[in-house]
This record gives structure tokens, sequence and C-alpha cells, in this order.
């Protein structure tokens, strides 16, 4: 080999190691937003301080960020573990991710609390065997993912955030958002009772469900794309998005699709 062939191949590996050490690393760390034995605020912040990250992105929008970042109402384990983070790190950025004016949004538009009335009607509907067996079928498919998941959130958090995880929450979300909207735009039980949103107006168990269903879709693209852009501007950094593991396998998807190669996205345990 000569010095010429030597110098290029050096040459090409330092380049290499530099473009590779500036690309953004996301890391998206699906949790269970209360504290329990399995799960608490020194777990989270133990992954934290072994990823390191330059960022931290809330699953909130920016008026609950000023609470966070004020210090007011510290509860939860994604804000009292990087409130400890930011106590050690303290350059450590944070920044809203979430569909702006979210809570205030569904209320408004009477999704909430359509959405809890019409599972719990269905389940009633379920208990007093009033389904139809193709409802039945559906019904059962949704408590089935639900209690499956509920076990592997009684695990390490590495149970809960991985693929074969994501592709069970992708099923049961579907299944709530698009397979229970199915009984419900059927059965006259939903069109027939209704709820008042705060403007006076009444909106029906059907249509309100229905909102919601289309807003679970609209709200974790908007948090993926407010995700894309923080990544844009912070290249070579890395950023730990904080979400409720049933958003986990969405906000991949959408990441992976608005990726141009300029990040990778890992698992914190890698």
């Amino acid at each position: 080999m000569t010095m010429k062939h030597l110098f290029t191949i050096l040459f090409l590996s330092l380049f290499s190691v530099c473009f590779s050490q500036q690309k953004t690393e996301i890391y998206i760390i699906g949790n269970i937003h209360d504290s329990v034995p399995n799960y608490h605020p020194q777990i989270l912040f133990e992954i934290l301080d072994k990823v390191k990250p330059d960022l931290l992105l809330h699953e909130v929008d920016s008026e609950a960020m000023k609470d966070y970042v004020g210090q007011k109402n510290i509860k939860g384990n994604e804000n009292l573990a990087s409130k400890l983070y930011i106590k050690k790190y303290p350059n450590t950025l944070r920044f809203p991710f979430d569909f702006e004016g979210r809570n205030q949004y569904r209320k408004d538009k009477g999704m909430v609390p359509t959405d809890n009335l019409t599972v719990q009607l269905i389940d009633s509907l379920y208990k007093a065997k009033q389904l139809k067996p193709s409802e039945i079928k559906i019904y059962e498919e949704f408590d089935g993912l639900t209690k499956q998941l509920m076990k592997l959130a009684e695990m390490s958090p590495e149970n809960f955030n991985n693929f074969k995880t994501d592709k069970i929450c992708e099923k049961r979300q579907n299944c709530q958002y698009h397979e229970l909207l199915k009984i419900v735009e059927k059965r006259p039980e939903f069109s027939n009772r209704f709820v008042t949103k705060p403007n006076g107006e009444k909106i029906s168990y059907k249509d309100g469900y229905k909102l919601m269903s289309d807003f679970w879709d609209l709200r974790n693209h908007t948090m993926a794309i407010n995700i894309y852009k923080i990544a844009e501007k912070s290249p070579g950094k890395k950023i730990v998005v904080l979400t409720g593991f049933l958003h986990r396998y969405y906000l991949i998807q959408q990441l992976n699709k608005l990726n141009k190669g300029n990040y990778e996205i890992k698992e914190f345990y890698e």
C-alpha cells in the first residue's frame, strides 16, 4: 500500500467519524406517567443519566411547559426525573412537543368526556350480552390487548420500550380508535346519548368519539412534526423524547418517514 493510498484511507475514515458525530440521536422513551414500584422517577433519571441527552422533550404544550420550568405542580415520572437531571446537568434544554392547547381543545370539541363514556357504554353492553358476535370479537380483542399491555407495564422499562411491544400498542390503539368506532357508528345507543360542551351545545357519544378517533392521528402527526423541527435545529445533539409508551410506535413511524438521514433513532438500552 502506497503512502498516498494510506493517506486517502485515513482521511476517509476521519471524515466518516466526523460525519457520524454530527448526526443527531433521538431516543424515544415510552413512559408510565405515574410512579409505580417498577417505574418511578429515580429509574427514569438513571436512564437519562446513562444517555446524557442535550435536550429533553416533554409530552406537554407550551403552557404546561411553563409549569415544568417554573417548578409548579411537580408530579409525574417525566417531570420529576427531568428535574433531577437538570439539577445535575443545568445546561440541558427542555422543550414541549405536544399538540398546542391539547386538553382544552378536546373539551371544547366534545371529545372529552365522550371518549371514556363511550368505552364504558360498550363495556356495559358487552357485560349485558347485548353486543352482536362481530362486536363482541372487536371488544374482546381490544380488552385482551389492553390487559396484555398492562402486564408489560408491570415489568422493567425495556419491556415496554421495544419493537414487539410497539406492535401490540399499535394494534391496541387501532382497536380503540378505529375498530370500536365501527360499533359506535352502527348502534343507536351512541347516537341517543349526549354530553354538553363548554359552549352549551350538545354532542352525541357517537360524534364525540369520532372526533377523538380522528384526533389520535392528528395529535401524533403533530407531535412527530414538532420533534422533527427541533431535531433539525439541533444537529449533532442527543435528544430524549419523553412520551407515554402508547404513543411510541406512532412517533417512531412518523419520524422514520420524515427522516432525511440527519438523525438516528436509538434505544436507551443499546
